[in-house]
């Protein structure tokens, strides 16, 4: 696993939440919460509680949650898929298997910090410290990972979605467009491919929104269920749609944080490769009717 990634992550996902990363989160949150408001009225509602500076609530434990996060993202699904890669996988299970890895290592300390993150947005009156002390008093670091369940299964979805539907796109776009599956895109194609693998990568919203309530109802101090659970209880008052509130935020954040994490990185790593700096990765491309052959023995022969 190439050790660049330990920096190259931190950086990207820094950039990501400090910029539209952090607005889509606060506005994806809120509605989540109060999900009996609509878009633009969420939207409305967040800049009347602070003005513009409401959109990066809680930007403190967002900026640690995204340098920590970013790092075992990178490292761990660019190691998987290098790999998996050289291992004869596909590019699109690759993509799959190395998202969903990258981002169940993520829940460590995307808990904890989606936690404060929340408690932020949806109560922004308690000082950051205060809710620490209150919570750890309540129940120790435990405490700190209400809708655990839910950001794990997120987090796999998420990456192993984003990773791999934009690896399918780049694969079609190479064969449409190029009419060679090893043709290189242009880097207006790449940034196409991620935002259509970022859009369609949203299909598990209703995760997200039992991790907002989840952890909404563990800064309250209120018994947290299962997520099945959570899930239920929100149908139950919401309806089906209450699971999909805040989808036009989540698809504009899933969007952003692909062409920084999927689209990005890899832009960046060829161009790293170009200059010699880090190393090509070796792919294993084997026909499927013709047998592997081992050099060193074909030499001793």
């Amino acid at each position: 696993m190439p050790s660049v990634d330990l920096f190259l992550g931190p950086l990207i996902q820094c950039a990501e939440a400090a910029t539209l990363g952090m607005p889509f989160e606060v506005w994806k949150t809120r509605m989540g919460r109060f999900r009996q408001e609509g878009t633009l009225e969420a939207f409305a509602n967040i800049y009347k509680q602070g003005g513009v500076q409401a959109f990066w609530a809680g930007t403190g434990p967002k900026m640690i949650e995204s340098g920590s996060k970013g790092m075992i993202l990178m490292y761990a699904k660019e190691g998987i898929n290098d790999n998996l890669r050289r291992a004869g996988v596909g590019p699109t299970l690759a993509g799959v298997l190395a998202g969903a890895g990258g981002g169940i290592a993520q829940v460590s300390v995307m808990g904890p910090c989606t936690y404060l993150v929340t408690g932020a947005v949806n109560n922004p009156g308690v000082p950051l410290t205060k809710r620490i002390a209150e919570t750890y008093a309540r129940g120790g670091l435990k405490a700190f990972y209400p809708g655990g369940t839910a950001i794990a299964f997120r987090q796999a979805t998420n990456w192993a979605s984003r990773q791999g539907f934009t690896e399918f796109i780049r694969h079609r776009m190479k064969v449409a467009m190029h009419g060679d599956q090893n043709a290189r895109l242009t880097k207006a194609q790449e940034v196409g491919a991620g935002v259509i693998g970022g859009t369609l990568a949203c299909w598990n919203h209703p995760f997200e929104v039992a991790r907002i309530e989840a952890q909404t109802l563990g800064n309250m101090g209120k018994p947290v269920g299962s997520m099945v659970t959570v899930m239920r209880d929100i149908v139950r008052v919401d309806g089906v749609g209450g699971l999909f509130r805040g989808i036009v935020p989540r698809v504009g954040l899933g969007i952003w944080q692909t062409l920084f994490m999927v689209t990005g990185a890899k832009l960046i790593k060829d161009e790293l490769q170009k200059r010699e700096w880090i190393a090509v990765p070796e792919v294993q491309v084997a026909s499927p009717h013709e047998p592997k052959i081992d050099p060193k023995k074909n030499k001793d022969q």
